[in-house]
């Protein structure tokens, strides 16, 4: 008898366990569904939500400031607010120029999608959305990180839309085909993020959005900004990009050089490979590279040195 109870006991007790978790993860899953929909309802999209013909996906642009030159922004990869992470600059740019941020399924306000996360998709999504939120071009494209490769093969693909590139510490090619270096998401920290148990971590968005502990937020943003980090953490379409990256690094190589001036802003501190690699593509086309002290999110080091400099390459170009 003693036997039998030990046996039930020994049995009973990892299925009370894992019922109990279950419970928990379940119970956190439905309080993060609710809490970013009424989040959602209570932060609305600052820019125009456009629904894209194809996939039914809904896409955020933000825009602000006039002028004949319209300036858009790309996000690097896992950049959970880029309308946040890219204010800083855009926001010393936007007295004499448009601005534009695109961001992409997954990103932001955006919605997620069933579209595949190649360059071709990807590109004509930033494109359409763009025109539906009533922005033309010409347009000088600031991608950050990941986005060089979008950037580039726009340029070769629509090169008559373009003024010019200005990289902010962009993935290229030539780096990628050396390195063959994917960008990587934790599983534990996609479950955390997914179930909702990430919210219960103290400071974990402070301590996580480059834009926030780089001090460009306030408090009001900085708490929009937060609502933004828990529903675009690791989401599935970000992780589609990293799996599409050697893929869609191929696919920009084999354009060719392309006819568009392309700068690049480079983070000092980087591998030398990957500053060597940029300030000769940038050569190759014809553009100025410079290297700016401070990490990856180099817009976030320097923004105002980096607007001042934006600003005289694109009064140059204005002025050929």
């Amino acid at each position: 008898m003693k036997k039998n109870v030990v046996k039930w006991i020994l049995i009973g007790i990892p299925i009370v366990a894992v019922l109990g978790i279950s419970g928990i993860v379940l119970s956190s899953w439905v309080e993060h569904r609710t809490r970013s929909a009424q989040e959602l309802e209570a932060y609305p999209a600052p820019g125009a939500l456009v629904e894209l013909e194809e996939s039914g996906s809904t896409l955020h642009v933000y825009s602000e400031g006039a002028g004949d030159v319209t300036l858009v922004f790309l996000s690097g990869f896992g950049t959970s607010s880029p309308v946040y992470d890219f204010q800083p600059l855009y926001s010393r740019l936007s007295d004499d120029y448009r601005i534009a941020v695109v961001e992409r399924a997954g990103y932001g306000w955006s919605s997620e999608t069933e579209s595949p996360r190649d360059l071709d998709t990807v590109l004509a999504e930033t494109r359409e959305a763009l025109a539906r939120a009533g922005e033309t071009p010409p347009y000088v494209l600031f991608p950050h990180s990941i986005a060089g490769l979008e950037a580039i093969y726009w340029a070769s693909s629509y090169p008559d839309e373009l003024l010019a590139v200005i990289g902010l510490d962009v993935l290229i090619p030539t780096y990628y085909e050396q390195t063959g270096e994917d960008p990587s998401l934790s599983p534990v920290i996609t479950f955390l993020a997914r179930s909702g148990l990430m919210r219960n971590q103290p400071g974990v968005c402070e301590h996580n959005m480059p834009v926030i502990i780089h001090g460009h937020l306030n408090e009001k943003e900085t708490e929009i900004a937060c609502t933004i980090f828990f529903r675009r953490t690791h989401t599935r379409n970000m992780q589609e990009e990293a799996d599409m990256l050697s893929e869609n690094a191929a696919l920009a190589s084999q354009q060719g050089p392309i006819d568009v001036p392309f700068h690049t802003f480079i983070a000092k501190e980087g591998e030398e490979l990957w500053k060597q690699k940029l300030s000769a593509f940038s050569e190759e086309t014809g553009g100025d590279s410079v290297i700016i002290d401070g990490g990856h999110y180099i817009h976030l080091y320097d923004p105002d040195g980096i607007s001042e400099k934006s600003r005289a390459l694109i009064s140059r170009l204005e002025r050929q």
